[in-house]
């Protein structure tokens, strides 16, 4: 089984390149944000203390995003892997997360670290902010501080798979299809 944490700074194409991932390698994608519009929308037991949560202006402990996690897991057992995006975002989510692989007996098989440095990052985000109308992307104050929130908060993630040697970086600056291959190549090196 293949389950990849494709990681990076907002804007470093993630978003784009777990589409082509998850067409090549037949992956569910795993996502926190869809995960928990998910269980609210079923009105699960997790999705109702989420909601209750969301909805007080209060951040979904890390208990209830990894039981969500642990559903979508038993939910597709005969899944050839899984891609998590935007998860895990702090050390102890990425320690929990591993706890909860090898409950079920599986494991973290390698990050992907997509690297851009913050210029072009800036630059992206501020296109997609045109584009898509997304007011977050259209501001350069607010990408400033998500930029120092990911390098200050999130980006320490990388060395806690670092130690266990199943990081891998990767240019993300390049043409969509050079980067996807670029990842594919490190994918395809751990068969």
């Amino acid at each position: 089984m293949l389950n990849l944490v494709l990681f990076g700074a907002p804007g470093s194409g993630k978003g784009t390149q777990s589409k082509k991932l998850i067409d090549k390698y037949q992956l569910i994608h795993l996502s926190t944000g869809d995960l928990l519009r998910s269980e609210i929308a079923q009105g699960t037991e997790l999705g109702l203390e989420a909601k209750k949560l969301m909805d007080d202006g209060k951040l979904v402990p890390d208990a209830v995003v990894n039981g969500m996690i642990s559903n979508k897991l038993d939910a597709n057992k005969g899944a050839k892997g899984f891609i998590f995006d935007g998860f895990p975002r702090t050390t102890a989510q990425a320690e929990a997360l591993d706890q909860l692989l090898a409950s079920k007996n599986e494991s973290i098989s390698v990050m992907v670290k997509l690297v851009v440095d913050d210029e072009e990052l800036m630059h992206r985000l501020l296109l997609r902010g045109k584009e898509s109308g997304r007011p977050d992307d259209a501001n350069p104050e607010v990408i400033k501080k998500r930029l120092v929130e990911y390098h200050s908060k999130t980006e320490i993630v990388g060395e806690f798979y670092k130690d266990q040697n199943k990081l891998q970086s990767v240019n993300g600056i390049g043409e969509v299809d050079d980067v996807f291959n670029a990842i594919v190549g490190v994918l395809d090196s751990l068969r």
